[in-house]
Formats: C-alpha cells, structure tokens, sequence
C-alpha cells in the first residue's frame, strides 16, 4: 500500500505542499477531494456525522479515523475515551501529532484489544465491508468487538441515484454483482494506489445483513441518499 491518502494528510499537518486528492470509482470519473475537507471541525462536519458524534458515548472505537477529527472531537469536546483506528500509518502518526491520545495502525479484523460502547464508521463507513459476500465477515467482528449494551453508528449511500433510467423509470444496472460494489482508486501528486473494493449499500440490504448476524437496526437520520444507522447486540453469534 502506498498509503496516499495518508500522505496528503501528512503533508497538509506539515505544511510540505500539498495537494488535493483525486478519487475515481468504476462508475464515476475523476473527482476531487480537497485534503483540508480531512481536517474539518464538528461545525463544517455534515448532518449525519454531527448526529453520530453526539449520539457517540462510552468508551468509543472510531475505525477509518483518518486525519483525526471524529476522534479529537469526541475526546476533547465530549471527554469520551476514544481509540482512532487506520489502516494508514502516516494517518495515525498525524492523529497522534494531533493530540488523539489512543491510536492504532492495523485493518479493523486484526484488531482485538478489548471492547467498545460506541464503533463510529464515517464517511461511508460500510466501504470497508468490500463486497457482499464478506459482510458477514466484518459484522461478526463488529459485533464481538461490542459490550453488551453497545452500538454501531455506519453510514453509507444508495448510489442506484448514479445509474441510467429509461423514459420508464427503470433503472439501467450492469449485470454481475450488487450495484454498490465498485473499485475504488485515490491518487495523489501523480501516484496512484491500486484499485480497492468499496461497498456502498441501501439500507433495507445493511438491515438484512446487519439481522442475519445478530443485530437489532434502526435509521437514524437520512439527508438525501445518505443514511445513518444505528445497530446494537441483538442476540448471540454462537446463537445464529
């Protein structure tokens, strides 16, 4: 891994040039994503983001963190007990130059250390989830990593908005898998990093996936395609 989106962060928390970031998927070109977006404060954060931060309580896991600022908002602003997790190294050595006092640098199914009241996944938080068939895979170790009255907040997009639609309405979908699998692919100051698999999901499959693997769901709020959704421990893994 080239760890660009990791770079762009360092650089921008170190003042070395740098640029905006570029992200492309299988189904949409080119896009920018300005760097300092990563850095933003709770008041430039959207709906969605502001209402998990404050629905966030406990101890708290905020896997994907990024730049920090999930983190350094729950932990300074609410005195809550937060880890940041990514898989990004220069990520993490800026959430800690940040002042995020719990950091871990590792994929969300190595780690193991202890349980959690509240897991944040932002900003399509559900990407990490690959493809359908390994959803199962990372809700049961969503759902291990939770205490017993603990929650998830995950937010995600129903992307079928992005397909063609005939004069009908009926919507042009390629054949071959689920619409929201996409590859997803960050460049950076003319690098580029492998393509990565990127899940988008509609929340009635996350409630059919989120159910079959234990968990009670609920939505919280919705803006436009986007959602927020709330999962807790429903009943046993060993039960299912």
């Amino acid at each position: 891994m080239k760890d660009l989106m990791g770079k762009a962060i360092w650089d921008y928390y170190h003042h070395e040039g740098p640029e905006d970031l570029q992200t492309e998927t299988s189904i949409s070109e080119l896009d920018e994503l300005p760097v300092d977006y990563l850095f933003r404060d709770f008041e430039e954060m959207n709906e969605l983001e502001q209402k998990a931060l404050e629905l966030a309580n406990g101890k708290v896991l905020d896997i994907g963190a990024g730049a920090g600022s999930h983190a350094l908002y729950l932990q300074n602003e609410r005195h809550l007990n937060v880890t940041a997790l990514d898989i990004s190294p220069k990520s993490i050595e800026v959430c800690k130059l940040r002042g995020v006092e719990n950091t871990v640098c590792t994929n969300i199914l190595d780690f193991s250390e202890g349980t959690f009241d509240t897991i944040l996944l932002l900003m399509n938080g559900t990407g990490i989830f690959e493809r359908l068939t390994t959803i199962d895979t990372y809700l049961q170790k969503l759902y291990s990593l939770l205490n017993d009255n603990g929650q998830v907040l995950i937010d995600s997009t129903d992307i079928l908005y992005m397909f063609d639609r005939d004069e009908d309405g009926g919507v042009y979908i390629p054949a071959g898998g689920y619409y929201g699998e996409l590859d997803y692919v960050v460049h950076y100051k003319g690098e580029s990093e492998d393509p990565i698999k990127w899940l988008y999901l509609d929340f009635q499959t996350l409630k059919n996936a989120a159910e079959n693997n234990g968990f009670s769901i609920e939505k919280v709020t919705q803006d436009e395609d986007a959602y927020l959704a709330l999962l807790r421990r429903n009943r046993k893994i060993a039960d299912l």
